[in-house]
């Protein structure tokens, strides 16, 4: 039988990458997209047997409905991926409320929703692996990102009380910290400036995070638990 492995926010550079990972190595996915329909129409043509559905990763009751009948269909849910995320860069100064709030309540919000009803289930089951895609954001400041560095710091210490709390059911709990990616989210930045200061000169590719998700989520990483582990390029170094 499959395993089964739900991935938020697929629709992204970095959401299609973990999807064609555990694809290529026979995972039955779904996944969640939030507005556009039509990334997540041909990711499903891409890869079929693949399921996209429309979830706002915010609302706690869309997304108990959401797993709950994930669980229900295929009795087992192997391994949950919190990738949902966005970003509304200001300095404090000049960042209003919503911005604040919408960040939070995606990032952070939207990572513990999905981790509050998949363990749920994983600790029936007695198994599971929960990677939550984080970033070095939250673990070093980076400014005009109080919004989003607060989400990431909170879900590292969401991953790592998980992981105290889930180990006595055989639940993993990890978090991956990205550096700079190429991708949607990183396409406005000045490359050739940010790369002094990555020690291997060079933006990471969603490849790179996405083997090291892979990996988190199968029986070569089965004694690593609580681990916030970063694939920056020694940036962070």
């Amino acid at each position: 039988m499959k395993k089964l492995a739900i991935v938020t926010g697929g629709t992204g550079d970095l959401g299609k990458s973990i999807i064609e990972k555990f694809y290529e190595n026979n995972y039955q996915i779904y996944f969640t997209y939030f507005g556009n329909e039509e990334k997540a129409r041909l990711i499903e043509e891409k890869f079929p047997g693949v399921t996209a559905v429309q979830v706002d990763v915010r609302d706690y009751k869309q997304v108990q409905k959401f797993i709950n009948e994930i669980y229900i269909t295929n009795q087992r849910i192997d391994c949950l991926v919190n990738n949902a995320g966005i970003n509304k860069d200001k300095t404090i100064t000049f960042m209003n409320q919503k911005s604040w709030n919408d960040v939070i309540d995606t990032n952070l919000n939207g990572t513990f929703n999905c981790c509050k009803f998949a363990s749920k289930h994983m600790i029936n089951q007695g198994y599971g692996t929960i990677i939550n895609i984080s970033s070095v954001s939250g673990i070093k400041g980076i400014e005009g990102q109080t919004n989003y560095s607060a989400s990431k710091a909170g879900i590292n210490g969401l991953t790592k009380t998980l992981a105290k709390e889930l180990g006595k059911h055989k639940v993993r709990v990890n978090s991956i910290c990205p550096g700079f990616i190429e991708s949607e989210m990183t396409q406005n930045l000045d490359e050739s400036a940010l790369i002094k200061m990555i020690p291997l000169q060079q933006f990471g590719s969603p490849e790179d995070v996405s083997e090291l998700t892979y990996f988190l989520a199968e029986k070569g990483s089965k004694y690593i638990t609580g681990e916030i582990i970063t694939v920056d390029g020694g940036l962070l170094i």
